[in-house]
């Protein structure tokens, strides 16, 4: 449920934990806290809460800093893509927080001040906000397994796309149409895309995760597997505080650093948030038209094409060439209804000059056909079963129809010990697969293609239980 303040639509369902954080914040008069991809991955299920250390763990040395007079305003400073990572130490091996991990992570927090005030934030923001930077053991585990590589098609969708899912978006887009309808007018996308976003990323706002936004970036910065994708997310975290537009203690998110409803990344803030409301601040904790355009302003820069579908469910003709079913094979709807592809109820195929076939789940699973739009929800969280999650409750949310076709559940699938068996058993074979590492990735989709080429089966690199046997097999 929403009220208004001063003007302003603003969230009063947020958990009671959340609502007591925002209170501290009350110089902002924000109501909300922030929180998945874009994308990141983003994951329908909003992130776990965060794991603290079993013992307070002390406090990084923050460089002796200067004591200018604050301006009123801060002053411009480089965008966060231009200043260069500080380097980070070799991290441990696996998450923990003996000592030796925290006095490593503090002094590189005190290394990473030195970088941030380089670039041009103010000191007090940056003793503030990093000077009480935490070593985050759960956010290193959370970053090695994402659910959205891990399950099938159909165990994703049906989360994402539940019933109540569908009813909490249709009210939502009721509720907020004024918004969502100034939004879509503005910048082209439909508020029910937006309203699907916002249900996958936050549950529509119940929910924007529990880690502090700086301590989930800074732990990633120092794990090392993404160290320098995570400085400059941290770097631009600092930024925003620094440019007033959220406190400190109030930047709560994913474990990934995501924030707001939507959860965009720092840098998308930076890039593409918008004061829609006219408050002279960009606000997506609390504001309702900050929100929704903010987010369709991202969708826009990604290339969303105003008028045209996401895609289509597809019948695929006999004989065809499910190697080709992947979005790097792009022509126009009419060529592929050329070579016999259809709408699943029979209908012309819809207008796209740029489109491609998938099949998530194979040659046993139901067809799509997706055009740029779809591809624009990728740059929201680079993974198909959540672009086709966002496109399908979008359409439910507008009253439509699911899939028609049914998902073939009956194929077991592989956990990250069989996938890497899968690799490791394709690389002996000769088709490369890289390094084994349980994730299927395209790499592995094009082995198993290879494969099941040689062996006269559909290419549709899909790997079930039965294909690693039968790989397995002398």
């Amino acid at each position: 449920m929403a009220g208004r303040h001063n003007g302003r639509m603003r969230f009063l369902f947020m958990p009671d934990t959340l609502a007591r954080r925002r209170a501290a914040a009350s110089a902002l008069g924000l109501a909300a806290l922030a929180g998945c991809a874009s994308a990141p991955p983003a994951t329908p299920a909003v992130a776990a809460p965060s794991a603290a250390p079993s013992a307070p763990a002390p406090a990084p040395v923050i460089p002796q800093l200067p004591s200018p007079a604050a301006p009123t305003t801060p002053a411009p400073a480089p965008a966060a893509s231009t200043v260069e990572p500080a380097s980070t130490p070799v991290a441990p091996a696996a998450p923990d927080t003996t000592a030796t991990t925290l006095a490593g992570f503090h002094a590189w927090v005190s290394a990473f001040a030195r970088e941030a005030l380089a670039a041009g934030i103010r000191p007090q923001t940056v003793a503030a906000t990093l000077g009480q930077a935490q070593w985050q053991p759960r956010v290193v585990e959370l970053d090695r397994a994402q659910p959205e590589f891990t399950r099938p098609p159909w165990a994703y969708l049906d989360s994402a796309v539940s019933p109540q899912r569908i009813a909490q978006g249709r009210e939502q887009r009721r509720q907020y149409a004024d918004a969502l309808d100034a939004a879509a007018q503005r910048y082209g996308v439909p508020a029910s895309v937006v309203t699907a976003i916002w249900g996958m990323e936050s549950n529509y706002g119940r929910n924007f995760g529990s880690f502090r936004t700086v301590d989930a970036l800074a732990t990633l910065a120092y794990d090392g597997r993404r160290s320098a994708w995570a400085q400059r997310e941290l770097l631009a975290a600092l930024r925003i505080v620094d440019q007033g537009d959220i406190a400190a203690d109030a930047l709560i998110g994913s474990w990934a650093g995501a924030m707001g409803h939507t959860q965009f990344l720092p840098s998308v803030f930076l890039a593409h948030a918008v004061d829609a409301d006219g408050d002279g601040r960009r606000d997506i904790w609390g504001s309702v038209p900050d929100v929704v355009a903010s987010t369709a302003n991202f969708l826009s820069h990604s290339g969303w094409k105003s008028g045209e579908p996401w895609g289509a469910e597809v019948l695929l003709p006999p004989g065809f060439d499910y190697a080709r079913a992947e979005l790097s094979v792009r022509q126009a709807s009419s060529d592929w209804a050329a070579e016999g592809v259809r709408g699943v109820d029979g209908t012309e195929l819809p207008r796209l000059q740029d489109a491609s076939v998938l099949t998530p789940a194979g040659a046993r699973g139901p067809a799509i056909l997706v055009g740029p739009n779809f591809r624009a929800l990728l740059r929201y969280n680079n993974s198909v079963n959540y672009a086709l999650a966002v496109g399908l409750l979008a359409r439910q949310i507008d009253g439509g129809a699911g899939l028609a076709s049914a998902w073939p559940r009956e194929l077991q699938p592989l956990s990250r010990s069989e996938v890497r068996a899968l690799q490791e058993a394709l690389n002996a074979r000769g088709l490369d697969t890289g390094t084994p590492d349980g994730v299927a990735g395209p790499a592995t989709r094009a082995g198993v293609r290879r494969y099941q080429q040689s062996v006269g089966l559909p290419a549709d690199g899909y790997a079930t239980r039965e294909l690693l046997q039968r790989l397995l097999t002398p």
